[in-house]
């Protein structure tokens, strides 16, 4: 595999399905690539092991084999009272990153982490955790539909979710710039409306790297995106 992170991010449609498919069992899971960057889904059950190693062995509960920037055994994830943990304890040579900070001691995981061990990233979610989160935002009768929107605020939430629907495009969200030139706006213009979505879909208490993914689904689950018009578009 070329030297580099390897991200979890990115999916195809199928791949996507696995992970909402995750999330609607509850348990708390990581999403990783192998070294032939298939998806990797690890679910953690609070009732199962309550330690899991991780590093390049073979033996390691979270095996990284690939990557030899990873030690042999590189960290822990420990279950300590109702949450996971994450702790390097100094088994590793080079270290392990939390959101791109190295960590000097136990960490407690939050939904939408991302995890570096070498060269290989992963994404720690706890859906539970996120509904708690969105419940805070989100109104019991559901998530905004078009109606409630905005001119503005549909255009953009179209070409953030415009590479996603397309047929066997990678599960990507748009990039600001790229919204920014569809849409003939700044950037500064694009950053406020988003700001105003991620709280109108309650995904405003997620960690930065996956709100852009989660208003996507969100949108497009809503019914405020029509990934079919999208489709019919692009044609």
């Amino acid at each position: 595999m070329e030297a580099g992170l390897t991200g979890p991010h990115a999916a195809t449609a199928a791949e996507l399905k696995e992970r909402l498919a995750a999330e609607r069992r509850g348990h708390p899971f990581l999403i990783m690539r192998g070294e032939d960057a298939a998806q990797i889904l690890i679910e953690l059950p609070e009732d199962g092991p309550q330690t899991r190693t991780i590093g390049r062995a073979a033996e390691c509960d979270i095996a990284m084999p690939w990557d030899a920037q990873v030690s042999r055994v590189h960290a822990e994830l420990v279950w300590v009272g109702r949450d996971w943990a994450i702790d390097d304890g100094g088994l590793s040579r080079n270290g392990t990153y939390v959101n791109g900070q190295r960590i000097a001691e136990r960490r407690r995981l939050r939904d939408g982490d991302t995890l570096r061990f070498g060269a290989t990233a992963m994404v720690f979610r706890r859906p539970s955790e996120a509904i708690e989160v969105s419940s805070v935002t989100v109104s019991a009768a559901g998530l905004p539909g078009p109606t409630s929107l905005s001119d503005s605020q549909r255009a953009v939430l179209r070409e953030l979710c415009r590479p996603m629907a397309a047929d066997g495009g990678r599960a990507r969200p748009a990039t600001n710039p790229e919204i920014a030139a569809a849409l003939f706006l700044s950037l500064d213009a694009i950053k406020g409306h988003l700001r105003v979505l991620f709280v109108k879909f309650g995904v405003d208490g997620l960690a930065q790297n996956e709100k852009r993914l989660r208003l996507a689904e969100r949108a497009m689950d809503s019914g405020a995106v029509l990934v079919a018009e999208l489709r019919e578009r692009a044609e």
